[in-house]
C-alpha cells in the first residue's frame, strides 16, 4: 500500500488538473508542429506548399470555430437591423440578382462557345436532359425552383473552377496524383499476401485488395470524426443555397465519400419519419455518385483520378437539385428548419478497431464485386451469343447487345458532346453501365484510353479502337453513378433492413429515383462537355524531329497525322509539304518512319 501511494497522488493529481495538463500537452504539441512548419518552409519552401494549405485550412477553420463560439452571438446581435433591411429588400432584389446572374452567364456562354460551336450541343443536351425530368415530374405545380436553380448553379460553378480555373485544374490534378499515390500503399500489403506475380498478371488480385484499403481507411477517419466534419460542412452549403432539410442534405453530401447503402447511415434514427420526397433524395443521391472505395479500384483501372473526384463532387448538389424537380415536397417536412441532426457514429472503442472493421466489412464488398463481374460478363457473353445467333437467321452479321446500346442510345451520347464517330462507342458504355453495372464499363473505357495513349491506329478496319480524349472526359463524368439496375435490389435491400416499415414507400419511388440518378450521371457529363478545354497541340516538328520512333504514342499519332495531312504529293511524283512543315529538312525521314508505324495514302505513293 506504502508503494501505490505515489502513484494514487499522482493519480488524483492528473485528476484535479486534467484540463492544465490538457492544455499543456496541446500547447508543447502545437510549439513542436510550428517548429517543424518553420523548418520545412525554410528549407523548401515549394515542396512544403502542400503542407502550407493543409496548415491553412486547418487554422481558418480553428479560427472560425473559436469565432463562432465566442463572439458569434454578439456579430449576429450587431447585423440584426442589416438582415431585417435585407429580408425587406428581398421580394425585388433577389429579381435583380436572378437578371444580372442570367445576364452574365448567356454573354459567358456567347463569348465561350463562339471559340468552339460544339459546346452548344452539350448545353442543348443539357436543356434537354431538364425538360424530360421536369416532364416526367410527380407534382408539376410543387417544384420548388429554387432547389432546381441553385442546384444547377452550384454544380455549373464547381464545373467550371474545376475543369476550366488554373487553381481548380491544378489543386484536383494536385489531389488525383495524391490519392493514386496512396492507393499504390495497397501493393504492400497485397504482394505480401498473394506475391509480386499475381497482383501485376491478375485483375483480381490487382485492383480489389484497394477497395480493402480504402475501406480501412475510412473507418478510421469516421472514427476520428473528420468524414462527419467534412460532410456537415458540405451539407450546411448545400442546405443554407438550396432550402432543402437537414436529413436528406446530409445523406447526399455522405454520398461524395461512400456508397448507396452505407450513407443512409448516417441519418438512420430519421429515415422512419421522413417524406417520400426526402427518401426519393437520398436513393437519388446514392445512384447518382460512387463510393470512394470503388473509386479507387476505377483509378487503378487508369481511369483519370482528378475527373472521378470532380465528377463525384459535382454529382451532389444536382443530385439533390433533379431529385426535387423529379420528386417535389408537398408533404410537411418535420425536418424543416432543423439544423441540429446528429451524425451517427461508430462503435469502436479504439483506432485499431476502427481500422480492423473497416477492413472485414469491405469483404463482403469485394466478394460481392467479384461475384457480380463474373456473373454479369458471363451473362452479356451468353446475350451476346444468342443475339449472333438470332441475326444470323436473318443474315445480320454480327449482331450484340453493345451494337443495340449504340445505335438505341447515340443521340444521348451525342448531345452529351461526343463527337458522332465516337457516339456509338460512348452510347455502348452507357448500356452497359445502365443495364449490367458501372464496374464493367469503366473497364472498358480504360481499354480504350490504353489503345489511345499507346498511340493505336484510331481505326482496325470497320472497328474504332479508341476515342478522343474529349469522348473520354464525357463518358467518365456519364459513368459516375451506381445506377444501374441490379443496384435496385442494393438499394432496397439496405434501406429496407433500416426502416422495415416503409417498404412499400421504397418500392413505389426506388424506379423513379433511378431514372433520375441515370439522368444526373448525364447532366454532369453534359456539363464536362460544355466546360471541357481542348489539350494543347505539341509543336510536331520538334517532336518528331526528336523522337527515335522505336514505339507509338497519342503524341506520335497526332503528329504523324498532322505530318501526313501537309504532305503534298506532285503531278511529277515530286513530295511537298505545307504549314508547319514546309521547308523542314527531317520532313521527309520523319514521314518514312510515319509510315512504318500508320497506314496513309501518302505512304501508298
Amino acid at each position: 500500500r506504502k508503494a501505490q501511494h505515489p502513484a494514487f497522488k499522482a493519480k488524483r493529481f492528473c485528476k484535479a488538473h486534467a484540463k492544465a495538463i490538457r492544455k499543456v500537452i496541446l500547447g508543447l504539441l502545437c510549439i513542436a508542429y510550428v517548429c517543424y512548419f518553420a523548418a520545412a518552409c525554410w528549407l523548401n519552401f515549394q515542396r512544403a506548399l502542400a503542407l502550407v494549405v493543409m496548415t491553412a485550412v486547418v487554422v481558418f477553420f480553428t479560427c472560425w470555430s473559436l469565432f463562432q463560439k465566442h463572439c458569434g452571438a454578439k456579430v449576429l446581435q450587431l447585423l440584426t437591423p442589416c438582415w431585417k433591411c435585407f429580408r425587406k429588400s428581398w421580394p425585388w432584389l433577389k429579381w435583380l440578382l436572378c437578371v444580372v446572374l442570367l445576364g452574365g452567364l448567356i454573354t459567358w456562354l456567347v463569348l465561350d462557345t463562339g471559340r468552339n460551336p460544339k459546346q452548344l450541343i452539350s448545353l442543348a443536351g443539357l436543356c434537354f436532359l431538364v425538360l424530360v425530368l421536369f416532364a416526367c415530374s410527380k407534382h408539376h405545380g410543387a417544384v420548388s425552383w429554387r432547389a432546381v436553380v441553385w442546384g444547377l448553379g452550384l454544380e455549373f460553378l464547381l464545373g467550371l473552377f474545376i475543369l476550366r480555373t488554373t487553381p481548380g485544374i491544378q489543386a484536383f490534378q494536385w489531389l488525383g496524383d495524391q490519392v493514386q499515390v496512396f492507393l499504390s500503399y495497397t501493393t504492400a500489403g497485397s504482394s505480401f499476401v498473394f506475391g509480386n506475380t499475381l497482383i501485376e498478371e491478375i485483375f483480381a488480385f490487382q485492383a480489389l485488395p484497394i477497395i480493402v484499403f480504402f475501406s480501412c481507411v475510412m473507418s478510421i477517419l469516421y472514427y476520428l470524426g473528420v468524414m462527419q466534419w467534412l460532410i456537415l460542412k458540405i451539407s450546411w452549403v448545400l442546405q443554407v443555397s438550396m432550402g432543402t432539410t437537414a436529413t436528406e442534405t446530409l445523406s447526399v453530401a455522405g454520398n461524395i465519400f461512400v456508397g448507396q447503402t452505407e450513407s443512409p447511415l448516417l441519418i438512420r434514427p430519421y429515415l422512419a419519419d421522413m417524406t417520400n420526397s426526402e427518401i426519393h433524395a437520398v436513393m437519388t443521391g446514392g445512384f447518382s455518385t460512387i463510393a470512394g472505395s470503388v473509386m479507387g479500384a476505377y483509378i487503378s483501372f487508369g481511369i483519370d483520378a482528378a475527373l472521378l473526384i470532380a465528377a463525384s463532387v459535382m454529382a451532389a448538389p444536382c443530385a439533390l437539385a433533379m431529385s426535387k424537380l423529379v420528386y417535389p415536397e408537398v408533404e410537411e417536412s418535420k425536418f424543416k428548419g432543423k439544423e441540429n441532426i446528429r451524425l451517427a457514429c461508430g462503435e469502436e472503442r479504439n483506432i485499431l478497431e476502427a481500422a480492423s472493421n473497416g477492413a472485414a466489412a469491405s469483404v463482403g464488398l469485394v466478394a460481392n464485386i467479384a461475384a457480380n463481374l463474373i456473373a454479369f460478363l458471363a451473362v452479356l457473353e451468353f446475350i451476346n451469343a444468342a443475339l449472333r445467333w438470332f441475326g444470323e437467321m436473318v443474315d445480320i452479321e454480327g449482331l450484340s447487345f453493345q451494337v443495340i446500346c449504340s445505335y438505341v442510345l447515340m443521340p444521348v451520347a451525342f448531345l452529351m458532346g461526343a463527337d458522332w464517330a465516337d457516339s456509338p462507342l460512348v452510347a455502348e458504355l452507357l448500356g452497359i453501365k445502365i443495364f449490367l453495372n458501372e464496374f464493367v464499363a469503366y473497364q472498358q473505357l480504360a481499354t480504350y484510353k490504353k489503345n489511345r495513349l499507346a498511340g493505336l491506329e484510331e481505326w482496325d478496319g470497320n472497328r474504332k479502337q479508341w476515342i478522343s480524349e474529349r469522348a473520354e472526359s464525357i463518358t467518365t463524368f456519364a459513368l459516375c453513378g451506381f445506377a444501374n439496375f441490379s443496384s435496385i435490389g442494393i438499394m432496397l435491400g439496405g434501406l429496407t433492413s433500416m426502416v422495415p416499415q416503409r417498404k412499400s414507400d421504397l418500392a413505389s419511388v426506388v424506379l423513379r429515383a433511378l431514372f433520375t440518378g441515370i439522368c444526373v450521371s448525364m447532366l454532369n457529363a453534359c456539363l464536362a462537355g460544355l466546360l471541357y478545354v481542348p489539350t494543347e497541340v505539341t509543336d510536331c516538328v520538334t517532336f518528331l524531329s526528336n523522337t527515335n520512333f522505336s514505339s507509338t504514342s497519342y503524341t506520335m499519332y497526332t503528329c504523324c497525322k498532322q505530318l501526313f495531312a501537309s504532305s503534298v504529293l506532285e503531278e511529277n511524283g515530286t513530295l511537298s509539304f505545307t504549314g508547319a512543315w514546309a521547308g523542314v529538312e527531317e520532313s521527309v525521314p520523319c514521314l518514312i518512319q510515319c509510315c512504318g508505324h500508320y497506314n496513309h495514302t501518302t505512304c501508298a505513293g
